[in-house]
């Protein structure tokens, strides 16, 4: 039997052991369409043969057809897997989620009863790719086809990030991830073992900041993939071949399912911590370190280990798993020598700070001997003495100043009743009234004339209008004005005068003397 080939999607042992699943919960391929020759007899073109006779036709009822096309599309699709993109998706109030699975070229109705408990609803999104696990079955009120679903599964990154959460809840439920087990880091570790890719750039900030922070650290590298197939499992042999190297304690060659690294090292000392780091990815090239395999290794390690893989908003098994969490490599590498490089600070820092705490003594000692002579004054008989001295001053100058505040108060008092006698006396009331009076004929006089200015202005205007109303103003544009001479009565219609009638005609300058010797109305 040839060997399977690995693809993207091979996730290693983390699927190990599904084979026992039972058949329900299992992914299953859709089962390729039965030749012609193998259709069942119910459902195969008839032949073309003479109509029977009437008394030997089947006539079924709208219900029969539809229950027969359930039972055959049941009995030979049953259970099926189906992947594509949601549509339509609907919530009902009873609980049940109806929504259409389309591609390219078709699409099915599905429906999810509220009895589905087992199914991961958040994945049931428009727009979202899915694989769907359920009965091909039909509808028989609306003669239609649907599929009945029981599993729903995320396509490709949703798949993994499945597969992350469903082999996270099963570590979690063994025990991998407890507080309980984690184990404190070294404060100042002598040698370090490091897993990771030797050509990535995750080494290089680990190497620049133990440099920088800690020279002195020994770092025992154990080289390994950390990215594609089989790099889950070169982590979890390079863990178990640090923790053989730490209990053979030297120079030791550790073989590994056939495979043999040779550690140097120039110092007998064992080992401190593991450190396993990569820099960042995506999921995928995060993948080897969400693999069964290295969270088994993280767990057996008789060493703490330290997982710093990608960025800080990255997590992996491993993370959960380790002993620390750090979140990116040169993290990592700052808590692993915070010990030895805080303890090198306080040494730098300590002939400062004795300086300062020798200084700080003096000045205290000082401070309390300053205090003494302060007090030792204080209680001096002199002292007492000057201060009887300064309180009859102030006595004094207290008996001063109420003398003179008493006269300054009668002052203010008869300055005030001089003014209220000079307020009654009747001439300077008789001066306010008349300079009142004096003011109030001025306003009286001056609203008359506005008064009389008023009615001036408004005559005229009025005088304005009138004249321009006026006969006048008529004959000046033209016209004129005819009237009877012997009465004056004013001519308005041809039809008012009478032949041989004297008239006279008012221009704008003169008169007309005429007579009508005949009337036309028109």
């Amino acid at each position: 039997m040839a060997k399977p080939v690995k693809t993207q999607w091979d996730f290693g042992d983390l699927f190990a052991g599904q084979e026992n699943e039972p058949a329900e919960i299992r992914p299953v391929e859709r089962p390729a369409p039965p030749a012609e020759s193998a259709q069942p007899a119910e459902i195969a073109e008839p032949a073309r043969a003479p109509a029977p006779v009437r008394s030997s036709r089947k006539i079924l009822s709208v219900s029969e057809l539809t229950a027969q096309i359930r039972r055959l599309l049941e009995g030979s699709l049953g259970w099926v897997w189906v992947t594509g993109e949601i549509t339509n998706l609907k919530l009902q109030n009873s609980g049940h989620i109806y929504f259409t699975l389309k591609d390219a070229g078709a699409q099915v109705s599905c429906v999810l009863f509220r009895g589905e408990f087992q199914v991961n609803r958040s994945l049931l999104q428009d727009g979202k790719k899915v694989m769907v696990r359920g009965e091909i079955t039909v509808y028989e009120l609306k003669g239609q086809y649907q599929l009945r679903v029981v599993s729903v599964e995320a396509q490709g990154l949703g798949a993994l990030q499945e597969a992350f959460e469903r082999l996270k809840q099963k570590l979690s439920a063994e025990g991998l991830f407890a507080k309980e087990r984690k184990r404190p880091l070294p404060k100042y570790p002598q040698r370090i073992g490091l897993v990771t890719s030797p050509t990535g750039a995750a080494i290089r900030d680990v190497l620049h900041v133990i440099e920088r922070r800690n020279p002195s650290l020994q770092i025992i590298l154990a080289p390994c993939r950390v990215q594609g197939d089989g790099a889950g499992a070169e982590v979890a042999r390079a863990i178990r071949l640090l923790n053989e190297f730490h209990l053979r304690g030297g120079i030791q060659s550790a073989r590994s399912k056939g495979q043999t690294q040779d550690l140097i090292t120039s110092s007998p000392r064992c080992l401190d911590l593991i450190l396993v780091t990569r820099g960042g990815g995506s999921l995928e090239d995060l993948w080897a370190f969400n693999e069964e395999v290295v969270a088994r290794a993280i767990f057996e390690s008789q060493l703490p280990v330290v997982s710093a893989v990608g960025h800080e908003i990255d997590f992996t098994i491993s993370d959960f798993v380790a002993d620390l969490r750090a979140a990116t490599p040169s993290a990592a590498a700052e808590i692993i020598t915070e010990g030895v490089f805080s303890s090198c600070q306080f040494v730098a820092e300590a002939a400062d700070r004795i300086r300062q705490l020798a200084l700080q003594q003096l000045a205290d000692k000082r401070y309390v001997m300053e205090q003494a002579n302060q007090r030792l004054a204080r209680l001096h008989p002199r002292r007492k003495f000057n201060e009887w001295l300064q309180r009859l001053d102030d006595l004094q100058g207290s008996l001063s100043r109420c003398a003179r505040q008493g006269v300054r108060q009668q002052r203010v008092t008869w300055r005030n009743l001089a003014e209220r006698l000079s307020r009654v006396r009747p001439g300077i009331v008789l001066k306010q009234r008349r300079e009142l009076l004096r003011q109030e004929e001025q306003r009286l006089k001056e609203q008359a004339r506005h008064f009389v200015e008023r009615l001036r202005n408004r005559f005229s205007a009025l005088e304005s209008k009138l004249r321009l109303l006026g006969p006048e103003q008529v004959l000046a544009r033209g016209y004129s004005i005819t009237m009877e001479e012997s009465t004056g009565k004013v001519l308005r219609r041809a039809a008012d005068a009478k032949p041989d009638t004297r008239l006279r005609t008012k221009l704008k300058t003169g008169e007309l003397i005429s007579k009508l010797e005949k009337a036309q109305d028109p």
